[in-house]
């Protein structure tokens, strides 16, 4: 049952990472941390004035799972929304938690994650990538705010 989630699309992702690094001047940078397996995963986002990614960057140190999403990631966050990434995050946490479909449209890939829902333990290193730009995305939400 391992082997469905270890697969040969997800190991190929997790040695294929894009926009690997930090950013210089990002508008926030967040981490999110797995207390069980000890993955993390650190965004830098700059978020355009029209509301969508402008640049990315992220450093990962997670397993696998971890890795798969975190490359997903970087293959699609440029140009996507503040809303449609909250969206692709709610997505995928009731796919895996509340058997729920898995993400469509340009996030349709995503979909190679879904044998995850059978392994409660992967979930949080599945999600790292997710809650790190989501919260990226609230602190630039309140230092606009704010300004």
């Amino acid at each position: 049952m391992l082997d469905d989630i270890y697969n040969r699309r997800i190991l190929e992702l997790a040695a294929d990472i894009p926009r690997l690094g930090r950013l210089e001047h990002p508008d926030a940078s967040a981490t999110a941390h797995s207390r069980l397996c000890g993955s993390t995963v650190t965004v830098d986002l700059v978020l355009g004035e029209d509301g969508r990614v402008a640049d990315f960057a992220q450093e990962v140190r997670a397993c696998a799972l971890g890795q798969a999403s975190s490359s997903l990631m970087g293959r699609h966050v440029v140009g996507a929304s503040a809303e449609e990434l909250r969206g692709v995050r709610e997505t995928m946490r009731a796919m895996l938690k509340e058997n729920g479909p898995a993400p469509d449209g340009a996030w349709a890939d995503l979909a190679v994650l879904e044998p995850v829902r059978e392994f409660k333990a992967r979930h949080a290193s599945t999600l790292l990538t997710f809650d790190a730009v989501v919260d990226a995305l609230d602190q630039i939400a309140a230092k606009r705010q704010a300004a």
